[in-house]
């Protein structure tokens, strides 16, 4: 009957089956109008009709009609096809419906400001909150495909919930919903990814984060698509990316897109959210270290901005743990000088970050985003002395900060074609003025970074099969450096600008079951100063069989313009410092990174088994950029490093309890042609790398505990049985011997209750290194008045605790 009355009238119904199963009666006459047909209906069978936009009825019963709150409705559509969609998702926080072939929908809305949230595989997600839809008005909505081709994940939860490792080798931490690691009560980023098999820190810093076997600065990071070349506070013992706003990471060790250059041994990706959100919601906290404020504000339905901002608390209150982490930094320093004539006094420190994001949806097709975060660390002290009996003071100081900001504009041009435009600033400074009393002496130390960065993106979809992805990138880096004496005058200045053009493209297959994905790709690099082409292959291949077996072979091309070095080991105060320079293609070469890798992963119930075997080169690095302090210290030369090894690690996933262990061997050398000894462990070779660790989850409570182990760091020692020549140090052969073994144990817990609806309160404790054990991660040898070598050594923190305590709204 109802079929019969949409072809006498311009008219449709929608309407659920249950509403009209079982309801008969006589077909209204046709010379009934169309009121007047509505109205025989109602009379007969209770039913109530709703009339909506474009000509559409709703029919419902009068029953429902009672017992509903708000109503809200809608037809959902495809933007470029304009054509329904059928299942997509409408939720709210108790309820949900799905649209049906004509693309409509209908939902009861008890809370008028509570979130409803559209979804729908392979498009994006949109929220609104109910008074976007007017009464009695079904709006059209048009859901926008989806750009981003996302990567299955193989294991979900891996090691702590939040932590996925996906199909490609690459692992991504989704800090939305995260759980607890050992020794962290908030979610540091680059602590995070240390947890993770092959990253470490040799010195326990995550401004030194070593990704097989490299160096930080060889360490792609980026931020929401914009290089930073800063990544810790308090120098180096804190993450300088705020957890608030960063909402996922993704690690890239090997095989990574075309479209990132840069970063010969990995690349940190940092995205905030990139969803508008429709509900104010925001959030404060404390812990022993820094405060911090976190608001997401709505602006209108298409547009949010969300505010994240950290200071330190030192200056109100010195906590055991700056107390730690002040000694930590202060470390073989100028702050550590013990000296009888100098007095230092007045020492203060400070540091605080501000991350700002804003997303706007222009319209079904176009969406922006901008972002813009600044970071600085700031030290001051005063140096005494007395001279003739009359006080003499100075101030020294060290000040490191950075300023980026970026504009990302997404366009979906067609249902297979899509494009992605960035643009982004990013500038990076460290100073630091050392007041010399004794020689009456200022010393002024520059070192400043700005890069100016361009880059389009487009995705194509071929068939459900083939996905093809073509780009351009245009960069600009000035790198600047300054040495200032006043007495006597001395004026030292280098400036140095490269510009860089890239071209990518990439193609990935899928088969048809999703067993085989394979991609390959290539990125043609030119620099224009040095008349420098370089063209650079990526292959990713993943293949599913026997079921619970997964298999990976990847493989990448890069080079990097960029690197840090160490001029004397008391620049900047003794305390950050590495410098940035720029190749010239000559003293300082244009590094170059190759490396393969092929693993097996295994999972099956609640079991994660992997297995990783990789060889990795990188031609052209310095000898300054290494941080010599053995009978190198001050030479020059540039060479390779090559470095093998195999990462193991298992992990069981139970109802609330995850356990995890995971071992990496590495064997990571130099190759300096023009030295004496051309080949030597590097630096930061641990051949052995230990963790094991396991947490535990009840309702509210997050517990974690955990061991780190590795063999130790190389070392240099003087000669036993004739330690100096010619009142130098006879050392023995570079990185001949090890420090002792690293082992650290920490535990953390936290605990989230809620105070009311509105209101939910979050505290933790922590302990990093809870048995105080003395871990030597650096150590050197100086000569006394009397020509006798000395070692001076740097450990790294001592037992330290921290507690945390936050609320939110």
């Amino acid at each position: 009957m109802i079929a019969d009355i949409e072809k006498r009238f311009p008219f449709q119904f929608t309407f659920a089956n249950d509403v009209i199963e079982g309801i008969s009666l006589v077909p209204p006459k046709e010379t009934l109008t169309f009121d007047q047909t509505l109205n025989y209906i109602k009379k007969v069978t209770g039913l109530v009709f709703t009339s909506l936009a474009n000509n559409f009825i709703s029919i419902n019963s009068q029953k429902n009609i009672s017992n509903m709150g708000y109503i809200i409705c809608g037809f959902i559509k495809d933007t470029n096809e304009k054509k329904p969609i059928d299942n997509v998702t409408i939720t709210t926080k108790n309820k949900s419906t799905i649209t049906n072939d004509q693309g409509y929908f209908e939902l009861e809305v008890e809370v008028l400001k509570e979130p409803i949230f559209i979804d729908h595989l392979g498009y994006t997600s949109i929220n609104y909150s109910p008074d976007f839809f007017k009464k009695n008005d079904c709006s059209t909505i048009y859901l926008t495909l989806q750009p981003v081709n996302l990567q299955e994940v193989v294991f979900k939860n891996y090691i702590t919930k939040g932590i996925n490792k996906v199909r490609g080798g690459d692992f991504e931490i989704d800090y939305s919903d995260f759980g607890i690691l050992p020794g962290l009560i908030e979610t540091d980023v680059l602590h995070t990814m240390q947890a993770l098999p092959g990253v470490y820190s040799a010195d326990e810093t995550v401004s030194n984060i070593n990704i097989r076997g490299g160096t930080h600065d060889q360490n792609l990071i980026l931020w929401d698509g914009i290089k930073m070349y800063q990544s810790g506070h308090f120098f180096g013992l804190i993450s300088v990316f705020n957890p608030n706003i960063t909402s996922n990471v993704t690690l890239i060790k090997n095989g990574g897109n075309v479209e990132y250059t840069d970063g010969v041994s990995g690349t940190i990706l940092m995205n905030s959210d990139e969803e508008v959100n429709t509900d104010f919601s925001i959030s404060a906290g404390v812990n022993m270290i820094n405060t911090d404020v976190f608001t997401d504000i709505p602006i209108g339905q298409k547009s949010s901005l969300q505010l994240a901002a950290r200071k330190s608390i030192n200056e109100f209150f010195s906590s055991p743990t700056y107390e730690r982490y002040f000694e930590r930094i202060s470390q073989d320093s100028e702050l550590d000088m013990v000296d009888n004539q100098v007095e230092n006094s007045d020492i203060g420190f400070d540091f605080y970050d501000i991350n700002l994001r804003w997303n706007y949806i222009i319209s079904d097709s176009d969406k922006i985003r901008a972002n813009f975060i600044t970071i600085n660390n700031d030290l001051t002290f005063t140096e005494n002395i007395v001279r003739n009996s009359r006080p003499l003071s100075r101030q020294s100081n060290i000040m490191q900060n950075s300023i980026a900001g970026g504009i990302y504009y997404e366009r979906n041009w067609t249902p297979k074609l899509s494009s992605a435009l960035q643009l982004y600033e990013t500038d990076y400074s460290l100073s630091s003025i050392n007041a010399n009393l004794e020689q009456e002496q200022r010393f002024l130390q520059e070192n400043k970074v700005s890069e100016t960065g361009v880059k389009l993106n487009t995705f194509y979809t071929l068939n459900d099969r083939v996905k093809i992805q073509n780009g351009y990138q245009f960069i600009e880096t000035g790198v600047s450096n300054l040495n200032d004496v006043d007495n006597p005058l001395f004026v030292e200045e280098a400036v140095r600008v490269l510009r860089t053009h890239g071209v990518f493209s990439q193609g990935t297959y899928t088969s048809a079951n999703k067993n085989t994905i394979f991609s390959v790709g290539a990125r043609y690099s030119f620099i224009d100063k040095f008349k420098e082409h370089l063209i650079e292959p990526r292959l990713r291949y993943s293949q599913k069989f026997l079921r619970d077996f997964n298999i990976e072979i990847l493989a990448e091309f890069k080079h990097q313009s960029t690197s840090q070095v160490i001029n004397f080991q008391n620049d900047f105060l003794g305390i950050e410092k590495r410098r940035w320079v720029l190749s010239d293609n000559e003293e300082i070469p244009i590094l170059k990174g190759k490396q393969v890798s092929a693993g097996i992963q295994y999972k099956r119930k609640g079991w994660l088994a992997t297995i990783e075997t990789y060889y990795k080169i990188a031609q052209g690095i310095t000898a300054r950029s290494q941080g010599f302090q053995n009978q190198y210290q001050f030479v020059r030369a540039n060479g390779d490093y090559g470095v093998h090894g195999v990462e193991f690690s298992v992990n069981k996933k139970m109802k609330n309890i995850s356990a995890w262990l995971s071992y990496s061997y590495a064997q990571n050398d130099y190759v300096f042609a023009t030295l004496d000894v051309q080949e030597f462990p590097n630096n930061i070779d641990i051949t052995h790398f230990v963790t094991l660790g396991g947490s535990y989850t009840l309702k509210g409570v997050k517990v974690s505990a955990g061991l780190n182990y590795n063999s130790g760091l190389p070392t240099t020692r003087p000669i036993s049985s004739e330690p100096v020549i010619d009142e130098n140090i006879n050392y023995s052969s570079p990185n001949s011997n090890r420090l002792k073994e690293y082992i650290r144990t920490d535990i953390s817990m936290v605990y989230n209750f809620n105070v009311c609806n509105e209101v939910k309160i979050q505290a933790g404790f922590s302990v990093w290194n809870i048995f105080d054990t003395k871990n030597i991660v650096n150590n050197y040898y100086s000569l006394t008045g009397d020509d006798v070598p000395v070692e001076r050594i740097k450990s790294t923190l001592n037992i330290t605790p921290n507690v945390t305590f936050r609320v939110f709204f």
